[in-house]
């Protein structure tokens, strides 16, 4: 499991060309996108991205006009790619009573998982 890693949760406007301006502004600072997930609503959009660089993101984004809202650790897990691979993991996370509040695929067949408590999380996942 990848402890290196952390999630930025970064608002961006809702207009075309947001999420193309953040990418580009983690490529040109080095920054390589781990994983990345974002949504849309109340007119305001937020992405999650996964990096190994938090504060040249952190700095990166900011500098790009998007906002960083947040930044968490998180569980970074391998799975196989085939049906029932991503229940059997989360219920080992159910079973040991963790509540998850996030959660993406990342680049490698990688799941990022977020909680609350987030030692208790990476010890439900190995």
């Amino acid at each position: 499991m990848a402890h290196h890693l952390k999630d930025l949760a970064v608002e961006l406007a809702d207009r075309p060309g947001t999420v193309a301006s953040a990418a580009e502004a983690l490529g040109k600072a080095g920054i390589n996108i781990e994983g990345i997930a974002g949504i849309e609503a109340g007119g305001k959009g937020t992405i999650h991205v996964l990096v190994q660089d938090t504060a040249g993101a952190r700095k990166a984004l900011e500098d790009s006009g998007a906002s960083v809202t947040s930044e968490a650790e998180v569980a970074v897990v391998q799975l196989q790619d085939r049906p029932g691979e991503l229940g059997t993991l989360t219920r080992k996370v159910a079973a040991a009573g963790v509540n998850l509040n996030l959660i993406y695929l990342a680049t490698s067949t990688r799941v990022v998982l977020g909680s609350a408590d987030v030692q208790k999380l990476r010890a439900a996942v190995g």
